[in-house]
């Protein structure tokens, strides 16, 4: 690995300077975060399936790889404009930039690239709708939330978890050209998993957040605080994940998933806030409890929209 040098510049930013190194197809594939697209593609597409219209096969195909594209584009600009941050964080400072094996520039000009190919690919394939939606989800993730919100309040997750919600509403405008009531739920689903799911990690990341200045809730307002808010979302997460039984959009396959996955995530919270803390709330037990939090918010949301899918297919078998 590279020699990676930071030093804090007159305006607050921190600048570094990495050796650089040899380049190589994963380090631009890194570049994209593929862990973020799996889920952001997954919701796509599930907002695709529950629609009402009809796509072909090879349309519906460019639309996953459009929305595929515009997640790792965002990604990729995230990266850039966060690179100075990137460079003093323990679990970030390997990626590609602060590692010293892409060029800044060339990784800005790959997510500005790729976000214009996959909005254009977007609105040929489907329609201007769906299309916007996807360049306003970029907008909102590289410029709204990157730029903006990340570095000025420790509310930067909850309003920039917008920029992940917007797929299933892509998805949906995708295949039908209009927005209906279930892809709005849908994006409130992922809006309020947002929080708990991202506060967990940072309960145990708030060291390095803290380290790159970076206003995350538990450096701003405590780890107490944090493990009240977790628990809070958590309680209107599973409110908002019933509004589709309690609309009728949905059948009992849904209603017992949302349930149960619903409790399971609540009482995950319920373990986060009674962890044996200190008078601070930081966890005396290694923040084991904010780990396992954060990994079942994973499989949370993953399992929920598989209820929604599983249960819109019976319904079709039925009807």
């Amino acid at each position: 690995m590279s020699e990676t040098t930071a030093q804090v510049s007159a305006t607050g930013r921190i600048r570094f300077k990495a050796d650089r190194v040899g380049t190589t197809a994963k380090d631009w594939v890194q570049l994209l975060k593929p862990r973020v697209i799996s889920l952001v593609v997954f919701t796509g597409a599930a907002g695709m399936i529950m629609a009402p219209g009809h796509l072909s096969l090879f349309e519906a195909a460019v639309a996953i790889l459009c929305i595929c594209m515009a997640s790792g584009a965002a990604g990729a600009i995230n990266m850039w404009y966060d690179r100075d941050i990137d460079a003093v964080m323990q679990r970030t400072i390997t990626r590609p930039i602060p590692g010293g094996r892409i060029p800044e520039q060339e990784a800005l000009a790959y997510g500005i690239g790729l976000s214009c190919l996959s909005v254009c690919l977007m609105w040929m394939a489907t329609n201007a709708l769906a299309a916007g939606i996807l360049a306003f989800s970029i907008f909102f993730y590289a410029v709204i939330y990157t730029m903006w919100l990340k570095r000025s309040t420790p509310q930067n997750i909850v309003i920039g978890g917008a920029a992940g919600a917007f797929p299933p509403m892509i998805g949906w405008a995708a295949a039908t050209g209009h927005m209906a009531v279930l892809p709005v739920v849908m994006f409130g689903i992922v809006f309020f998993w947002t929080p708990p799911h991202f506060w967990s990690l940072s309960l145990y990341a708030c060291k390095d957040y803290g380290r790159a200045g970076i206003p995350m809730l538990p450096v701003v307002k405590g780890a107490r605080h944090t493990r009240w808010n977790i628990f809070v979302y958590t309680l209107v997460l599973l409110a908002i994940s019933l509004i589709p039984s309690a609309l009728h959009l949905c059948g009992w396959l849904y209603t017992g998933t949302a349930l149960v996955l619903g409790l399971g995530f609540v009482l995950c919270a319920i373990r986060v806030l009674r962890e044996p803390q200190d008078e601070n709330g930081v966890s005396l037990a290694g923040d084991k409890a904010a780990r396992i939090s954060f990994r079942f918010s994973l499989a949370y949301l993953f399992l929920l929209f598989c209820g929604l899918l599983a249960d819109h297919m019976l319904q079709g078998w039925i009807g």
